[in-house]
This record gives structure tokens, C-alpha cells and sequence, in this order.
């Protein structure tokens, strides 16, 4: 089969790859059809993911059909279906609590492990959630939109609650569409006056431009100096993580969605006279990729605003390259396979 192949920094191949063979119990063949390219592919691509081993096929984004089944899983072939990438262990601590999303053990595809950048993957049937009317080009953005779903779950805010969603990526722009679903009144801060141009014009998102104003300031003047009562971090910047801490009111929380390898420090005292709560978010769990499904089936997410690039598997070395410098425009891009 054909797979785009990452051998190393820079470096982005096709290659013919061996079918995955006959699944075993538990297990599907799923026949890829589309995936959305992430950050967190154009990362490894540039070398700078820091637990990534060489050569790897990416994608983790991603929809399909079912191609074959191994003993004892009830999905039919032909069925159109979502993958859930993170393959948890079963038995740890946290996924005996029901978190498998952070489970100690977990591979992701496509990080981990080799992922969807190819014609065909084998998949755990529990990872497998029917598409259920849902277009497989739609199916494959439910992953990097159920990171932003789960970030608004775990941050337990109240409807009318003002919200600020700092980051205005895909994921900053997906945990703003789910905080907005949840009946918060949303702001987006970014330092790109055209993501937030992007926001503000199509998606009727406040804007705060940080690039023309201090981000402090601007937060004053828009909460009458209070602060917002939950402040989303998106960026996967030290600084701005650091920064937000200040934007968050009396009483309020800081959710962490993304990551950063660095130590985070604060005030401590500014922490206590809050009152703060402070929240990370990991991946995403089944009940947050059904609300995103369901999200998109009732037309609360405009995808066809979000998806604004699109290339073909052998087209994807040449295009992937070149969008992880060239980003004016850029969103959300879909390699279609199937």
C-alpha cells in the first residue's frame, strides 16, 4: 500500500509500505479515507516533537471504512467509521478511572506509533465509533475538535460565564465553537491579525489583537478590569501560558489545553488571592467525540469554514512541506485518501 512516511526531520516521502495484514481479535482493517494534518504533524516534520522516534508515518485525524474484522467485534464492512487515536491500556490508574485519555501507557497514532497517512490501518475495535450519517470528510475533524469539547467539559463553567480562548489555531478555534455551544460568551486573543480577522468575520467571534495592543490591557477594557471567569490556553507557548494567569477574574480557572515542555511559573499569591482553579486537558474522551458528532450533524460547527485546504495522499509530502511555513489562510487542511 501507499503511505506518506516522515524518515526524518524534513524529510517526507511516499513509500509502498506492507498491507497491514488479517486483523486479529478485537481488531479492524479500516480503509483510510480522510485525514486532517495537525500541529502536531507539522512538528514532527520540522523536527521538533520531543518523544517522536524516526521513521513514522503520521496522521491522527482520521476517517474510514471498515475493510475487515478480527473475532468478536459487532461493526459490519463497508461501515463508515471515526477513529479515536489514542490507544490506552486498559488497566492503569487513570483508565481504571474511565480516563483513558490519559492513560499511562497510551500510544497515539501517528506519534507513537505509526498512524492514518496511508492507504489502510489496523485499529482496536473499541477505538471505532460509527460515523452514523456523519460525510467521512466531516468524521475526519471530530478528533482535533473533540480537544477543544473536552477542554469546555473539564472546565464545569456556567452558561453566560465570559470566557477567553488565547490561541487562535484550529484547536484555540475549536474550544471556542464548543464554549460558545455551551453558552459562554467567548473572546478569542491571538497575535495574528488575520486568524482573528478569520474569526471575527466568520465565525462572529470577539477579537482581541494582541498585536496592537498589551494583552493585559486588552483584557481590562473588556471586562471592566475584572478578568474572564475562564481562561482557555491554546498556544503551546510558555509565555502566554504564563501570561494567562493574569487574565483569569477572582474565582476563575485557567484550563491548559495545550502543551508546552517547559516549567510554568507563577505568582503564588496572585494564585491565592484568586481563589483560582487551575485545570489541564488531555486528548478527548467517547462522550466528547458523540457531542462533537452530534455538533456537526445539527450544524453548530461550519466546517466548511474550517476546512480550507485540501491535497491528495501523493500530493501530501509537496503540500504538507510547504504549509508548515507557507500559513496565510491556512486552518484546517484534509488529505483525502478513499
Amino acid at each position: 500500500m501507499k503511505a506518506v512516511v516522515c524518515r526524518s526531520p524534513g524529510e517526507l516521502v511516499l513509500e509502498d509500505r506492507d498491507e497491514p495484514g488479517a486483523p486479529p481479535a478485537g481488531w479492524v482493517r479500516v480503509a483510510v479515507s480522510h485525514v486532517g494534518i495537525c500541529g502536531t504533524d507539522y512538528h514532527i516534520f520540522e523536527g521538533k516533537h520531543p518523544f517522536l522516534a524516526y521513521p513514522r508515518i503520521m496522521g491522527h485525524e482520521v476517517s474510514g471504512t471498515v475493510a475487515e474484522t478480527g473475532g468478536g467485534v459487532a461493526l459490519s464492512v463497508g461501515e463508515a467509521v471515526i477513529i479515536n487515536p489514542y490507544l490506552a491500556c486498559g488497566k492503569c490508574i487513570a483508565c481504571r478511572k474511565g480516563k483513558p485519555n490519559c492513560c499511562v501507557r497510551i500510544e497515539v497514532l501517528g506519534v507513537h506509533r505509526d498512524g492514518a497517512m496511508c492507504e489502510e490501518i489496523l485499529v482496536p475495535a473499541q477505538n471505532l465509533y460509527p460515523a452514523n450519517g456523519l460525510s467521512l470528510a466531516d468524521a475526519a475533524a471530530v478528533e482535533f475538535l473533540a480537544i477543544g469539547a473536552h477542554a469546555v467539559r473539564r472546565a464545569l463553567t456556567e452558561s453566560g460565564a465570559r470566557a477567553l480562548v488565547i490561541g487562535a489555531g484550529p484547536i484555540g478555534l475549536g474550544t471556542a465553537l464548543f464554549a460558545r455551544i455551551a453558552g459562554l460568551d467567548v473572546s478569542l486573543l491571538d497575535m495574528s491579525s488575520e486568524r482573528l480577522g478569520f474569526a471575527e468575520s466568520e465565525l462572529g467571534f470577539a477579537a482581541l489583537d494582541g498585536s496592537r495592543q498589551a494583552a493585559a490591557d486588552l483584557v481590562r477594557n473588556a471586562t471592566d478590569g475584572e478578568g474572564f471567569d475562564v481562561v482557555f490556553d491554546a498556544t503551546g507557548n510558555t509565555q502566554s501560558v504564563q501570561s494567562a494567569f493574569a487574565h483569569v477574574a477572582h474565582g476563575g480557572s485557567l484550563v491548559l489545553v495545550s502543551v508546552v515542555k517547559d516549567d510554568i511559573t507563577f505568582s503564588d499569591p496572585e494564585f491565592h488571592k484568586r481563589e483560582m482553579t487551575l485545570i489541564g486537558s488531555r486528548n478527548a474522551l467517547r462522550a466528547d467525540f458523540d457531542h462533537v458528532a452530534a455538533s456537526i450533524r445539527n450544524g453548530a460547527v461550519p466546517m466548511a469554514k474550517l476546512v480550507t485546504h485540501r491535497t491528495s495522499l501523493a500530493g501530501t509530502p509537496r503540500d504538507l512541506a510547504r504549509w508548515a511555513h507557507e500559513k496565510s489562510g491556512l486552518i484546517k487542511a484534509v488529505i483525502e485518501i478513499g
